[in-house]
């Protein structure tokens, strides 16, 4: 007996959300649902694809061999689709990006109303991670990075680059003074990241040059953590515009030490796979979110 397309979709996305709950949510159906699209696609194949525990969910050897042909088909039918689709002049299809914290919600989130009114047809799926992904492992299309790339593997576009400044609250600065001198910092509770290293060393002149190293009175994974923390009167903080510049517009953080910053911009870059079944989808988002940036 053939199966579905909604038995295999429910199959490929309980193995990448980890569970049936989660695979339900994201599809927009019942668990129970979900659950019975995976028996029925058992039952059709004769064979148990997941071994189910009431703490976790793991793949059989059948489950293993079976699930890169499902990715297979449903891929296909994603190309088949998109093809369909740009015979019309719409790029359809699932999308899926990646992005830190802090570029995903002051970057990206308050542009997805607009473009999903202009590409109806694509599906997006939206993940953060701090640190850099194996876009195939994690089954990304794109993923936007910050600051200078390293994998020669994948294809890039630039989508400007951002001013880093320091930045304190008005309460902390009104209680512990201003830093007048980048010597001062030493006297200041400094905010900084848990890694990578090199995003705690901050681009001022000193007499050591155009980089000072700092160690964090308290460090977070995340920018936007770190932008939190700032807004909350616990530190100076090294952060980029994009993050933090409607906080200074507004008042709610104040520049230190702007004359002894080191002309330093952060890249910002789009990462991918060449694949030409997505080049519409990828082209649609790129360009969409470079024209908003305008970095």
């Amino acid at each position: 007996m053939p199966f579905s397309t909604n038995e295999l979709l429910a199959f490929v996305t309980v193995i990448d959300c980890g569970s049936i709950t989660a695979a339900a949510e994201q599809l927009g159906q019942t668990v129970s649902g979900v659950s019975r699209a995976l028996g029925r696609l058992e039952k059709k194949l004769d064979a148990t694809l997941l071994q189910r525990t009431t703490r976790r969910l793991r793949l059989t050897e059948d489950g293993e061999l079976f699930l890169g042909g499902a990715r297979q088909i449903l891929r296909a039918m994603d190309q088949a689709e998109e093809q369909i689709a740009l015979r019309r002049h719409q790029p359809a299809g699932r999308l899926r990006v990646d992005a830190a914290t802090p570029f995903m919600l002051h970057c990206i989130v308050p542009h997805i109303a607009e473009f999903s009114r202009l590409h109806p047809k694509i599906r997006l799926d939206l993940s953060s991670n701090e640190r850099n992904i194996d876009l195939l492992e994690q089954h990304t299309d794109i993923a936007i990075r910050i600051g200078a790339l390293e994998d020669s593997t994948l294809h890039a576009r630039s989508l400007g680059s951002s001013a880093v400044r320091l930045l304190a609250s008005p309460a902390y600065l009104a209680e512990h003074g201003e830093p007048l001198e980048v010597a001062d910092l030493s006297r200041h509770r400094l905010l900084g990241f848990t890694d990578p290293e090199i995003l705690n060393h901050w681009p001022l002149r000193h007499a050591g040059g155009e980089l000072l190293k700092i160690t964090p009175d308290l460090a977070a994974s995340s920018g936007e953590t770190l932008r939190q923390l700032a807004l909350a009167g616990l530190g100076v903080v090294c952060l980029a515009d994009f993050m933090s510049g409607s906080d200074v517009s507004a008042g709610r953080l104040l520049p230190v030490l702007s004359y002894a910053l080191a002309p330093y911009r952060q890249p910002i870059s789009a990462v991918y796979y060449r694949n030409t079944s997505l080049a519409a989808r990828i082209t649609s988002f790129l360009d969409f979110i470079a024209q908003r940036l305008m970095l």
